[in-house]
């Protein structure tokens, strides 16, 4: 019955730009007359997306696997809306990083220079009733933002809001300095723009607990002297004894994160952040294996980020050119080949 729902589904939107839930329900009960609730069709299609399968959904949905360590590790490319997640399950997500088009139109202008040239728009409500709807409970949401200015004090002051009103908690902000890279438009030079990290609900447990990780070292005769935290953690883990968390990242937030971005001739967008600056927030915010979204992918740096450290990655990019640009980004850094699933046999669903 489930394969059937999602051939059905499959081949009777192959041609159309994308399809709701509504669409779904109406063919499959009302066309098909399957005897299936609502809630089956919804399953039925979040698996579709999760596999590759609806690549009509948002007008190309992209899949890589493989196997790093004996385990798997999957990126999943998507050319849609990022603002849209109504296909991720509640609660499937373990962080997101994500840099939004943000539509300050004083602050990406200087004299006759236009610094965005791609569709900008400005955060609602609704924006994070979303992300905090996906995200699992303690999960991380870390947004890049500008450095405050006369421009945008208000709007990077609703942002934080808006986020409180939707279930989120302000957890810390961390600058990223630009290398040597200096700004000299508006009022004031600038090289840095604004990590800002909120967590769903309370944070989750990611910081060691290092005094009662030595005590339960030491009382099991270990010898862990002169060890870091993470050797005492490891030391454990290989004596098959708990290893104990506290509530926050892991590890101390630094006072800055330093990474130097490529020259502007270099970039595949304009606000293009660096592999290693993701790599390092990535490595504070969540465990090999866990699954992350950025919603406004662009150049898909993030999903090399989480292929080098063995996450898995949903990234989200609506502009059709840059898609492809990001698809080609990643391929070329990662050396691995995306298949668009155009084909599907009833059972088998892998590429």
């Amino acid at each position: 019955m489930d394969n059937t729902i999602q051939m059905n589904l499959f081949q009777y939107f192959i041609d159309d730009e994308q399809f709701s839930i509504q669409d779904a329900t109406n063919l499959v009960k009302n066309v098909k007359n399957m005897q299936v609730n609502d809630e089956s069709i919804r399953a039925r299609i979040y698996e579709g997306v999760e596999k590759g399968i609806f690549t009509k959904i948002s007008r190309g949905v992209y899949k890589v696997t493989s196997q790093i360590e004996g385990k798997e590790n999957t990126c999943l490319l998507v050319n849609g809306d990022g603002r849209d997640l109504s296909m991720i399950k509640d609660k499937s997500i373990d962080g997101i990083i994500t840099d939004h088009p943000y539509d300050l139109q004083k602050a990406l202008t200087g004299g006759n220079r236009k610094f965005a040239t791609f569709e900008l728009f400005r955060y609602e409500s609704n924006d994070f009733k979303e992300k905090q709807r996906v995200l699992k409970e303690g999960a991380f949401l870390v947004e890049f933002l500008p450095e405050e200015s006369a421009v945008n004090f208000e709007y990077l002051y609703e942002i934080k809001k808006m986020a409180q009103d939707n279930g989120l908690k302000y957890f810390a902000k961390v600058a990223w300095k630009k290398g040597n890279f200096v700004s000299n438009t508006g009022r004031k030079s600038k090289n840095v723009e604004d990590v800002m990290i909120f967590s769903n609900g309370e944070p989750r447990n990611l910081k060691l607990d290092a005094k009662k990780n030595l005590a339960i070292a030491k009382e099991n005769d270990l010898d862990v002297k002169g060890k870091s935290s993470y050797e005492v953690r490891d030391i454990l883990q290989e004596n098959n004894l708990d290893v104990y968390y506290m509530k926050g990242t892991n590890g101390m937030l630094p006072t800055e994160f330093d990474y130097q971005p490529k020259n502007s001739k270099d970039k595949i967008m304009e606000a293009e952040k660096p592999v290693e600056l993701i790599e390092e927030i990535i490595e504070y915010i969540s465990k090999p294996y866990e699954t992350l979204l950025d919603q406004y992918a662009g150049s898909g740096n993030f999903v090399i980020a989480c292929y080098n450290k063995n996450r898995n990655s949903i990234a989200i990019e609506k502009d059709t050119v840059m898609f492809e640009k990001m698809k080609n980004n990643i391929e070329g850094n990662l050396d691995i080949k995306f298949k668009e699933m155009n084909t599907l046999d009833e059972n088998s669903y892998e590429y």
